[in-house]
């Protein structure tokens, strides 16, 4: 006999979704924002108590005349998630509750691996040292690369200095060394997706990583743009307008280093093109590629899929910063309507772990209401309480 869940059990999941999402919060609060009536909340409630994922946090501050009101909040034994910012250079892990409070962050230098099997048990050896404070059950780990990823598995296109990752192979090995689900995800969608989870307004936008690669994410109706093929989003093969390179060759630290070394510049570093003072006719020649790339660049996605904001990210934001009044003087100039384009702060490694953490969050909450759904089924089966 099948079993469906009630109207009981999705009042419990829309309980639940609330306590996520807004822990901790008042009982009143509670009801006005899952609409249910009290005797329902509060039956809820304690059926979440039973659960495990509720715990009362402490009384309100009441003036006047009043009742204090008990906080209900989730017990940090509900579990935790982790997001991961594999970059060419620096590794970032970001550890939250399932309410997305922060437990630990670090950031470290990243290593130079040849086996793609060492590199999955320094990835993990990180998240272990990261979680060793944290309680209950890993929910989630999202790991995000600097290259494109398809369905969450493959890798394609990866950074230089990380070829070997290309394809399905370290998330194989994570996964085998880790006891939760894990997902891969490019850098641009997760840098991406912690705009989108900061700002709601947001509906249709477009995202590029200036950083080791150069990196491309967009949203339509506020929900990623996610391809079925390799080439989804391999925007950086395109011409950039500026002589025989392509936009990849101009917008990474990578290729913009050795562009700018073959005009005559001696840098060490990328960095150095803004911090360091140099041939002035040289320098303008690098920043007038750099120009032209960018206008390119955001041509394409104007055109193609309307926008209504573009923004820019990674370690070459600071000389983005120096060229956007040409570059929105020159989109003015060609194209009839110009979506607003913005430099976002971005914290290295921990930027972008953050945007993994949200995805992170956002599967986890969503795994924890279909267990309560499937929660009369799973018990009608086992004779049990169901496992959360």
């Amino acid at each position: 006999m099948t079993i469906n869940p009630t109207s009981r059990d999705y009042n419990k999941a829309s309980v639940l979704d609330v306590l996520l999402s807004h822990a901790p919060l008042t009982r009143n609060k509670l009801i006005e924002l899952t609409g249910l009536s009290k005797a329902t909340v509060s039956r809820a409630v304690e059926e979440l108590r039973a659960d495990g994922f509720v715990v009362d946090g402490g009384v309100d501050e009441v003036t006047g005349r009043g009742r204090r009101s008990t906080y209900l909040d989730l017990p940090a034994t509900t579990g935790h998630v982790v997001g991961v910012s594999f970059g060419a250079q620096t590794t970032g892990v970001l550890v939250t509750d399932l309410r997305g409070r922060e437990i630990c962050r670090m950031t470290v230098p990243t290593a130079d691996h040849q086996e793609v099997g060492d590199a999955a048990r320094w990835l993990v050896d990180l998240i272990d040292q990261a979680t060793a404070s944290a309680q209950g059950p890993l929910r989630q780990v999202v790991a995000a690369v600097p290259g494109r990823v398809r369905k969450g598995t493959e890798i394609f296109g990866p950074a230089e200095s990380m070829k070997i990752f290309a394809g399905v192979d370290l998330h194989r090995a994570i996964e085998d060394l880790v006891e939760a689900p894990v997902l891969l995800d490019s850098d641009a969608n997760a840098s991406l997706l912690g705009i989108l989870t900061n700002d709601a307004t947001i509906t249709n936008a477009a995202l590029f990583s200036v950083s080791t690669i150069f990196n491309f994410a967009s949203c339509t109706a506020h929900e990623l743009a996610r391809g079925s093929t390799p080439a989804f989003g391999d925007i950086g093969v395109l011409a950039s307008g500026a002589g025989d390179e392509i936009l990849d060759e101009l917008l990474s630290t990578r290729g913009l280093l050795r562009f700018a070394r073959a005009r005559g510049l001696n840098l060490k570093r990328v960095e150095d093109l803004w911090e360091e003072p140099h041939d002035e006719a040289s320098r303008a020649e690098v920043l007038e590629a750099f120009t032209t790339a960018i206008v390119t660049a955001v041509s394409v996605v104007a055109v193609t899929l309307d926008p209504e904001s573009v923004y820019l990210v990674g370690r070459l934001r600071p000389l983005v910063d120096e060229v956007l009044p040409e570059v929105r003087g020159r989109l003015d100039r060609s194209l009839p309507a110009v979506p607003e384009i913005r430099t976002v702060p971005h914290l290295i490694g921990l930027s972008t772990a953050q945007g993994a953490v949200y995805a992170c969050l956002t599967m986890a909450h969503e795994r924890l209401r279909d267990a309560v759904l499937g929660a009369r089924r799973q018990s009608q089966a086992e004779h049990s309480a169901p496992a959360f």
